[in-house]
Parts: C-alpha cells; sequence; structure tokens
C-alpha cells in the first residue's frame, strides 16, 4: 500500500511532537540532577559541599566597612548619625538659635536707638564720606563716587522715616534737611580702615552706607570706594570720623 501525501505529514508531525517531548523531559531531568550535583566532578562536588559548610565567609566576600551608611534610620545610631551629617534638625536647638537672634537684634536697636534719642535735639547734623586715597581715583571719579554714597545713605534714613514718621531717624533727616544739609569729605587709606569705620557707626546706630564700584572706568569691579557715615549729630559722627583728615 502506497503512503497518501496526508498520512506522509501525519507521521512527521507526530515525530516532531515525540522527539520534542522527549528532549524537553531529558533537559529537565539532567538539569535537576546537575543542580544536585550528581553530574559534577568529584572535585568540584567536594568544593561545593565545602562552601556549603564553611562557617566562615572567603576572601572575595569582604565588604569595606568603610563603605556602609551609618545614617539608616532603622539603625541604633541612626538618629545621631542623621543630626551629625546634618540630615536631621534639632528643632528646639533651631528654635533656641532664633530666639536668641532675635534678642541680640532688639539688645542692638534698643542701644542704637538710645545712643541716638541721647544726644541734644538742637545739635548740628552732618554726614561725612570717608573716600580712599590708595586706590588712585580722579578728582571727577571722587566726587561721583561721594554722589553715590550721599544718595545710598539718604535713600537708607528716608526710608525708616518713611515707615515710621516718629523715629529718631525721622527727626534727624528733618533737623538735616534744616540745617542746611552738611556733608564733609575725609581721606582714609585702605578698605579694612573703611570696614572698621562703618563697623563702627552702626554700633552707634549711625546710618553707614558703602559703594563698590562697578569698575567700568578707572578701578577693579567690586572696590570699596567711598563710606558715607550720616547724617547723624556731630557729637555721635565724630566719634567714628572725627580723627580723620580732610580730603
Amino acid at each position: 500500500m502506497i503512503p497518501t501525501p496526508l498520512t506522509v505529514l501525519q507521521d512527521s508531525t507526530a515525530l516532531i511532537i515525540s522527539t520534542s517531548i522527549v528532549s524537553l523531559l531529558s533537559g529537565f531531568f539532567l538539569g535537576v540532577y546537575s543542580i544536585r550535583g550528581y553530574l559534577i566532578s568529584p572535585t568540584l562536588a567536594d568544593e561545593r559541599r565545602h562552601n556549603l559548610t564553611d562557617p566562615f565567609e572567603s576572601d572575595e566576600s569582604d565588604v569595606d566597612d568603610d563603605n556602609f551608611l551609618d545614617h539608616a534610620p532603622n539603625w541604633a545610631n541612626g538618629e545621631e548619625a542623621d543630626r551629625r551629617d546634618g540630615l536631621r534638625i534639632d528643632r528646639k536647638a533651631e528654635e533656641e538659635k532664633e530666639r536668641k537672634k532675635k534678642e541680640a537684634e532688639e539688645k542692638k536697636e534698643a542701644a542704637r536707638k538710645t545712643s541716638i534719642s541721647a544726644v541734644d535735639n538742637s545739635e548740628e547734623c552732618k554726614l561725612v564720606l570717608v573716600v580712599r586715597t590708595d586706590l588712585g581715583m580722579t578728582k571727577g571719579k571722587i566726587a561721583a563716587q561721594c554722589s553715590h554714597a550721599t544718595l545710598a545713605c539718604y535713600k537708607k534714613i528716608s526710608s525708616k522715616a518713611i515707615t515710621n514718621p516718629t523715629s529718631p531717624e525721622a527727626a534727624l533727616l528733618r533737623r538735616w534737611e534744616r540745617q542746611g544739609q552738611a556733608k564733609i569729605a575725609v581721606q582714609c587709606k585702605s578698605q579694612d580702615e573703611i570696614m572698621e569705620l562703618m563697623g563702627m557707626a552702626r554700633s552707634l546706630g549711625i546710618t553707614s552706607e558703602c559703594i563698590h564700584d562697578a569698575g567700568r572706568t578707572q578701578i577693579e569691579a567690586g572696590s570699596l570706594t567711598v563710606l558715607g557715615v550720616g547724617p547723624a549729630p556731630k557729637s555721635l559722627v565724630n566719634q567714628v570720623t572725627g580723627n580723620l583728615k580732610l580730603l
């Protein structure tokens, strides 16, 4: 009997399916035996058994302790480490710090008002312009920088006067304007001296503004050129600039 094409196709399909099933089962059982160590050499089997029973770690498993983070929240020292590394904020400490800062500012403001208010209300007021002579500025440059300092001081004290018309600054400004707006130019020889004078002025509650040059013409950008001190009573201003020579 001659097989038909359909019969040949069915036989081929059955052969392929049965071969696939046998291969799958063979591979599965070979894999299981390999995992269990039945198909490896005695040397490898002994090494595998030694690794499973060895209570010590091998050299390859050593880990550098320095790489461990010590601020994990679940660790015993986590909170302390977090604070040390800046990951946690101590609210009480921050509140205490803010309270002390506020108290210091209030004391400074009280001292400033006391130092200005203690002066005779009829005393003449003046604005002193401290010019650095070590920069080699020309006369025109000095005039421009003094103008900047005068305007900066006026804006500073007038903003306080506008905010609080009954403040000591408002009274000083009105007195200075009535008395002719006296302005005096003196000289100093370094940036450090200017910074020291500004600190002295502000500690006495005197308005003081320093001018930083833009560096577009004669001198380096950011240089401190002129310090304006006042307007304030002459006796207070002289405590800051009284020993400086006229420009």
